[in-house]
């Protein structure tokens, strides 16, 4: 128990918020919070699962700290779960925000399993439950901390960077200063560093 506790909070997402602004930047009339929330739209699906002991997680034989986990969501990070998961937020948006935003919102759910791709072991199956016993996909980039690290700090940056640039427009446009630009994009930095710290330093 005291292993899956420890093992639950290496769920990594600082990567996933920057790729979030990084849309932002681009789709400027989707709203920042609901992409931030679609970017980890699978990993919240994924928590009561895995207090229901449905999904689970596991450290990796003689690792601790970032990047240590195994994950078993054999339903939220499946292929097609995944494509499920990504429908429903995006059907869910549409009312709100628009058809335009409604696909792009299903989209950055599909990201996430993109990124997680990248950085996870080969513990994603295609199918739910992973049925038909098929070839579970992970490249595994966790193994080398420091690569992970590199590529989540990027993402962060260039994410708050790309924000700044866009919100700056927009704040020149309106006829308004820049400094609230300024202020949103390193709160949304700020955030991201703060975040992918507390997954690096995790014991």
């Amino acid at each position: 128990m005291a292993e899956a506790e420890a093992a639950g909070r290496q769920l990594v997402i600082a990567g996933h918020f920057g790729f979030a602004a990084l849309v932002k930047s681009r789709e400027r009339s989707t709203p920042l919070w609901i992409l931030m929330l679609a970017s980890v739209w699978l990993d919240i699906v994924f928590v009561p699962l895995f207090l229901a002991g449905i999904e689970t997680i596991q450290l990796a034989p003689g690792r601790t700290g970032y990047g240590a986990a195994i994950i078993h969501a054999d339903q939220t990070h499946s292929i097609v779960g995944m494509l499920v998961l990504s429908l429903i937020l995006g059907v869910a948006c549409r009312p709100f925000f628009g058809i335009r935003s409604a696909v792009v919102v299903a989209l950055v759910v599909a990201s996430h399993w993109v990124l997680d791709l990248i950085v996870h072991r080969a513990d994603m199956p295609i199918l739910p439950g992973n049925a038909l016993d098929l070839p579970r996909l992970g490249f595994g980039l966790w193994q080398i901390p420091a690569a992970s690290i590199a590529v989540e700090l990027t993402l962060v940056l260039a994410g708050a960077w790309a924000y700044w640039r866009a919100a700056e427009d927009v704040c020149l446009h309106a006829g308004r200063g820049a400094r609230l630009a300024r202020g949103s994009a390193l709160l949304v930095a700020a955030f991201g560093i703060v975040v992918l710290w507390l997954d690096a330093s995790s014991p």
